[in-house]
This record gives structure tokens, sequence and C-alpha cells, in this order.
């Protein structure tokens, strides 16, 4: 869980929360998840010669977040293949569900920026945090 606090420059003029910035709150929370992992973007850059890039999602809005809200923002790894992962991400404010989303990344070398394998030692770790939805 990572929490998210609702400032000014989240919202529209009406107050609420601008359904972009639920992807900035979720890159967030997948970037810490890898942290929390012991796989940081510059392990990743270093180490592994990748990152991960947004290749799809899918997302369902059902309650608006409004300013000063206190968000948590949840990440699960879900799926993992040769060169693409599948978290699930929810947004909820209490026990309230704003947001879930199914996102998809795609493994990419650092160099080229093309779509690459992740590595077997990268591969087995994630693996081995795969989460049942």
């Amino acid at each position: 869980m990572h929490p998210i606090r609702v400032y000014w420059e989240d919202t529209d003029a009406g107050g609420v929360v601008y359904h972009a910035q639920y992807l900035a709150f979720m890159e967030r929370a997948r970037s810490e998840w890898m942290r929390g992992q012991g796989f940081g973007q510059e392990l990743l850059r270093s180490e592994h010669g990748l990152q991960f890039v947004v290749r799809a999602m899918e997302i369902d809005f059902r309650r608006p977040a409004r300013l000063d809200d206190l968000l948590a923002v949840d990440c699960m790894l879900v799926e993992c293949r040769r060169a693409s992962a599948v978290f699930a991400q929810r947004v909820s404010r209490g026990e309230e569900v704003l947001v879930d989303a199914r996102v998809r990344v795609a493994s990419v070398d650092v160099e080229g920026f093309r779509p690459c394998a992740i590595t077997p030692p990268l591969l087995e770790a994630l693996r081995a945090r795969l989460e049942a939805v």
C-alpha cells in the first residue's frame, strides 16, 4: 500500500482528482513496489540493462477522489511472462474503492528502448512474488 495525499495540483477546477492523475499515482505505487522488492529503477537499468514501460491499461473509475483526501494505492503482481508483467492496482479512500486497474508493463533494453526478455534472475525473483487475484 502506497499512501497518496491529494493536492490542489492533482485536481480540476471543481476540486476533483483529474482522471489522468490516477496514472501518476499508480506509477508511483508500482515503482515503490519494485523498490520494496529490491529492484529500484536504477538497479534495473545498471544491473539488468532494462526498464519497464507501460504497454496497456484497463481502468475502471468508480468514484471520485477530492482535494485533501488521503488515498491508498495498492499494487499486486498477478502475471509475469518472459518480457512482460501485469499488475492489479487499486486506489482507495479508506474502505471505499475509487479506481481499479490492470496494467501491463513491457521490458525494454535501456540502450535501444526495444523489447527484451527479463533477465533470468529478475524473472525468477518476480515470479516468486506473484499473487493470486
